[in-house]
């Protein structure tokens, strides 16, 4: 889960949850048909979440309802990653998703949390916020929204440090179960986001365009603003405030450093001239040239934060070829 590519969980805690994996460019689901404790210690280990407690069936962590991609999978506990391990094939199964797959972890327990997870985004600690009730997940609604709600999030997440932004209109994308909360007012002394003043467990007049969510400070360093989570103007965060980049010697290069920085597949296009339209903050990076090799954007070789001979009119984006779905 640590860069978002292969495997992730859904579930009540960062390491307890239902087995997803990212195939064909979408999540999907493990069908429990032989699922056993070596299979769900080869996900812990992945994950970085320790050793496995138990490997849970049934759709323990509720039902999945996209693909189901793994079936019969058997793995002998040394692999490094759970698609290495022998499996029916991608996408072959005689499941359903009453039959999903799910691990319980053992790790440290102050990145446990009871009620809340991201379920999209670029990071652990940026995204759609969802909890947990009556046995399955749902999201928040953006009415009154605001720092001081996402303040509590991050907090709850612990690791995640402090809130950088408080999203709404389902800006890392609309979700499609229940809507849990709405009109959260949280004081910001709250350690969980259930105990804010709301309108009651699913009480709401919202829709799924309405879907908030957060970026906490530990999770997120560059995002893009656009069309989708894969395509759109790229923004760094620096000195506490986000900004642009300017298309001065941009290129597919760069662009693949983003797409991959933020787990959204490999580089279709390079934009330049603010095809994603103009920013209005700072513009931070400049002459940006990266090898093709760096994990992070801001790892590339570049003028320096702040230092450009830009305008808005030259904001740089990407497309890239993934929509996430984390």
């Amino acid at each position: 889960v640590q860069n978002l590519l292969n495997c992730v969980i859904f579930g009540s805690t960062l390491c307890s949850g239902r087995v997803e994996i990212f195939y064909n460019n979408s999540w999907g689901t493990v069908c429990d048909d032989d699922w056993g404790i070596m299979d769900a210690q080869v996900v812990c280990r992945e994950l970085g979440c320790g050793t496995a407690i138990e490997a849970t069936s049934r759709a323990y962590f509720g039902a999945g309802n996209n693909d189901i991609w793994l079936d019969d999978v058997s793995c002998s506990g040394n692999e490094s990653s759970l698609t290495d391990c022998p499996h029916s094939g991608f996408g072959i199964h005689n499941c359903n998703h009453g039959e999903d797959a799910g691990v319980a972890q053992d790790r440290a327990h102050s990145l446990f949390f009871p009620d809340l997870i991201f379920t999209i985004g670029s990071t652990l600690c940026s995204g759609r916020v969802e909890v947990f009730y009556n046995n399955s997940w749902g999201t928040v609604c953006d009415d009154g929204w605001d720092i001081t709600d996402a303040e509590v999030v991050c907090r709850e997440l612990q690791g995640c440090g402090t809130a950088i932004e408080a999203t709404s209109s389902a800006n890392f994308g609309a979700g499609n179960n229940n809507i849990w909360l709405d009109d959260v007012s949280c004081s910001g002394n709250e350690s969980s986001l259930t105990d804010c003043p709301h309108s009651g467990f699913g009480i709401h007049n919202c829709n799924h365009g309405e879907d908030a969510g957060v970026i906490c400070a530990d999770g997120a360093r560059i995002k893009l603003v656009g069309l989708t989570l894969c395509s759109g103007r790229v923004e760094v965060f620096y000195n506490n405030s986000w900004g642009t980049v300017c298309d001065d010697g941009w290129d597919i290069t760069d662009a693949e450093v983003v797409c991959r920085e933020l787990g959204c597949g490999t580089a279709i296009e390079a934009t330049s001239r603010a095809y994603f339209g103009a920013g209005n903050n700072d513009i931070w990076l400049d002459d940006v040239s990266c090898s093709g090799n760096e994990s992070s954007l801001t790892d590339c070789p570049h003028r320096g934060f702040g230092i450009h001979n830009c305008d808005h009119g030259e904001d740089a984006g990407v497309n890239c070829t993934g929509e996430t779905n984390f």
